[in-house]
């Protein structure tokens, strides 16, 4: 047979330290090898345990055995033999094994002496070969290099080198191995080379069991690390991009996901359409792009880009690529020269100290909502196609959120607008009152459209205050908002008394519930809505209200004390029961009037004040001499932020009509008082300085009076009050409500409510606890002094 090949002293250790075969004793396998003075060190025959008969050389005595048997020698000596070829073949073997493990490239190898330090791998890499010395490596493989000991240290960079040392110095002083633990491994100098490895470690340990070093295997894992990293990075961006149905949060969300795990700067821009809730476009030319969102990984947002809230005018070269994907730059250094003089290209892409640039449009539809601008500063690995990918998985899944947020953006603002399109001017002042009114709209759509107020004039300077509170929210509710406000103001024409009014409401409200629940279901019902109806007399200063389930009105007394009106609430409308109370009240001069609905504090069951309404309602009428203060100083203290629910509050300054702008007579049922009603009319106008509406007054005068005596007897009450207009009031003790009709040619009577209705500019009746009142109103002359 032929002698094994010699093996070189690295072969031979490594051999040892990847486990060759030992004998029990712990010898190497029942093998030794010659002295280091003996060229070649081939292994021989250990002797036997006992057996110190050998020669020198390693030869046997013939025919000598272990047990000075010489007859069984041959046999003993043909044994030996068979066991030393055995095992000078698995040497071999081992020998085979080694050299494959270190020329193979598939699984890294290295060995670590006790310091670590890396004394042999057959890994490729530049950065991870230790430098060879001695008698060099003929066949490529590396075992026969004597390598100069390397350190992790000197090798990777210092951050990938500690987490590496840190892991072998744990197996080295435990023994434990450790497998397939994931560690970056960045050569020194080139930080942008990022690679991840999967490290392998195993004690090396000497034939007495003390630690001679540590074996570890690597394999490369960068792709497969990175395809993790994704789709880690894209589930996170699912659960912490779209939280909020607020377009801006949906741009804020975004930018602070990718930074500082993704990039250092981070900008979200977007279209204007998309920020009002309109279906956005095609792009074009001088599209308005709004910055809304922006997050940078330290220090404040660099000056030199667009802020927050500022627009930039798309160019045809942006316009291109929001058509397109994502646009990376890698060295943001070649194009600076090209832009510097170009203030808005600059502002736009040109961040201090940032190395690479990324723009990634927002697509949701085959529609552009915005972009995303992304930045890396110098020390960070550049943008690549890879990390566009990414970027692009990740903005994609934004870019539903804000459509989402669009589309909810657009129902709120409809249903607002529908809501506002439904409520009077936020400034309503009449002769009888002055008067300012606020709706909050909620926070989201689904409290949009509750409350609503109005303020409704009505007949002989009166105004009626109106609050309400719908049951459902949304687009739905909001319409039937708007059904009750236009029934009460049908009601209000008829000059009800509030009583009255909210019995003919709720009537109303049991024959439309039936349609409403048919076909806009839960959302849009009315029944059970409550309603307050308050009619303030500017000649008495009386103020009468009825409530169908709505809290009481706060009444303001000149010195700013504040307390709620005593007002007993009736059952909400539809829902039947007790029919509705009418309560009286009297204004001193000077006190204000608060209806509200909402989130603002309710009544309390004993009708005490509620004091955190009261209280802010007493301040602001102090410090504040208009409603419309009086409103946005209440509504900012107790409602701070964006209510869940739409809250309506309305302030009321009810006003005194002068004494001498109003006149009253009683006269009884005698036709032959029909001149001196007349007279009494010529004269108060004269005193008025209202000289040219005598005629067509004392013509309105004498028919309405002659009507009473005839058809209601007495006595029959005529007033003229001063305001806006001239008001002329006859009534009498009956309800019977007058009708106009046309009389023909032929008729004798019949003309006198045409005449009137010719002569005025509005007319009307009333009812009144008594009998009923007749009403005319004319227009006051040019240059007339108002009330």
């Amino acid at each position: 047979m032929n002698p094994p090949e010699p093996r070189s002293p690295s072969l031979e250790h490594a051999a040892e330290i990847l486990g060759v075969a030992r004998s029990a004793d712990g010898r190497d396998g029942g093998m030794s090898r010659d002295s280091d003075d003996e060229p070649g060190g081939h292994p021989v025959p250990a002797p036997a345990s006992g057996d110190d008969r050998r020669p020198r050389g390693g030869e046997e005595r013939p025919g000598v055995d272990d047990d000075g048997d010489r007859g069984r020698g041959p046999r003993r000596v043909a044994d030996r033999r068979a066991a030393e070829r055995n095992r000078q073949e698995r040497l071999l073997e081992e020998d085979a094994l080694v050299r494959a493990l270190f020329s193979q490239s598939r699984v890294g190898l290295a060995v670590h002496d006790a310091l670590l330090r890396v004394t042999r791998t057959n890994l490729g890499h530049d950065c991870f070969r230790p430098v060879a010395v001695g008698r060099g490596d003929p066949d490529g493989s590396g075992r026969d290099a004597r390598p100069e000991p390397r350190h992790p240290e000197s090798f990777l960079e210092a951050e990938d080198a500690a987490r590496v040392v840190a892991t072998l110095s744990r197996v080295a002083e435990t023994g434990e191995p450790v497998m397939g633990v994931p560690h970056r491994a960045r050569c020194l100098g080139r930080p942008d080379d990022d690679r991840v490895v999967s490290l392998s470690a195993l004690p090396l340990l000497d034939l007495d069991g003390a630690g001679r070093g540590v074996l570890t295997s690597v394999i490369d894992i960068t792709d497969a690390h990175r395809d993790r990293e994704r789709l880690a990075m894209v589930s996170e961006a699912a659960k912490r991009i779209g939280t909020s149905l607020d377009l801006t949060r949906c741009a804020e969300e975004l930018a602070d996901f990718l930074v500082p795990e993704f990039a250092d700067l981070a900008a979200v821009d977007f279209t204007e359409v998309v920020l009002v809730g309109e279906e956005p476009g095609d792009i074009a030319r001088g599209a308005p792009f709004t910055r809304v969102g922006v997050a940078t990984a330290e220090g404040e947002w660099p000056p030199e880009l667009y802020q927050p809230g500022e627009t930039a005018l798309t160019r045809t070269l942006e316009t291109e690529y929001l058509r397109e994907r994502a646009v990376q730059v890698p060295d943001l250094d070649e194009i600076r020269d090209a832009w510097s003089d170009d203030d808005h290209r600059r502002r736009l892409f040109l961040a201090e100290g940032a190395a690479s640039y990324m723009w990634v449009p927002l697509h949701a539809r085959g529609l552009v909502l915005g972009s995303a601008h992304l930045w890396r500063r110098k020390g960070s690995a550049p943008f690549d196609r890879r990390d566009a990918d990414l970027a692009e998985e990740v903005v994609s899944r934004a870019a539903l959120a804000v459509d989402n947020a669009r589309r909810y953006t657009q129902e709120r603002r409809t249903a607002e607008a529908l809501r506002r399109s439904l409520l009077p001017p936020s400034l309503v002042e009449v002769s009888a009152a002055e008067a300012a009114g606020s709706c909050l709209p909620a926070a989201t759509t689904a409290g949009v459209g509750g409350t609503w107020f109005d303020v409704i004039p009505l007949s002989s300077a009166r105004v009626a205050f109106v609050v309400g509170d719908s049951v459902g929210h949304g687009l739905e509710a909001t319409a039937a908002t708007g059904r009750l406000r236009t029934a009460v103001q049908t009601l209000s024409d008829l000059d009800l008394p509030p009583d009255e009014l909210l019995a003919h409401l709720d009537d109303l409200v049991e024959r439309l519930s039936a349609d409403v629940a048919s076909t806009c279901g839960p959302a849009g019902r009315i029944k059970g809505s409550t309603c307050l109806y308050a009619v303030y007399d500017p000649v008495t200063g009386h103020c009468t209200m009825a409530s169908a389930g709505h809290p009481p009105p706060a009444v303001i007394s000149p010195d700013g004390d504040c307390a709620l009106a005593t007002c007993e609430p009736g059952p909400p409308l539809g829902e039947g029961g007790e029919p509705y109370e009418p309560f009286e009240l009297a204004l001193e001069p000077g006190s204000r009037l608060a209806f509200y609905s909402g989130n603002l504090p309710p009544a309390r069951e004993d009708h005490s004040p509620a004091p955190r309404l009261c209280d802010a309602l007493g301040e602001a009428a102090r410090t504040h001499s208009s409603p419309a203060d009086v409103v946005r100083e209440t509504l900012s203290s107790l409602v701070p932020k964006a209510p869940d629910a739409d809250t309506t509050l309305l302030v009321a300054w009810p006003r005194r009509l002068p004494a001498d702008h109003t006149a009253e007579w009683r006269f009884p049922a005698d036709p032959a008082i029909v001149g001196q009603a007349r007279e009494v009319v010529a004269a108060q106008l004269a005193s008025w300085g209202l000289d040219d509406l005598v005629f067509t007054t004392e013509l309105i005068a004498s028919e309405l009076v002659t009507n009473a005596i005839r058809y209601a007897g007495g006595p029959v009450t005529l007033r003229l009050i001063k305001d806006e207009t001239l008001i002329c009031e006859v009534s009498d003790p009956t309800q019977t409500h007058p009708h106009l009709r046309r009389a023909r040619p032929t008729d004798e009577g019949g003309r006198g409510l045409f005449l009137i209705h010719q002569l005025t500019e509005r007319w009307g009746s009333r009812y009144t606890p008594c009998g009923k009142t007749i009403w005319t109103g004319q227009r006051l002359p040019d240059g007339t002094e108002e009330p």
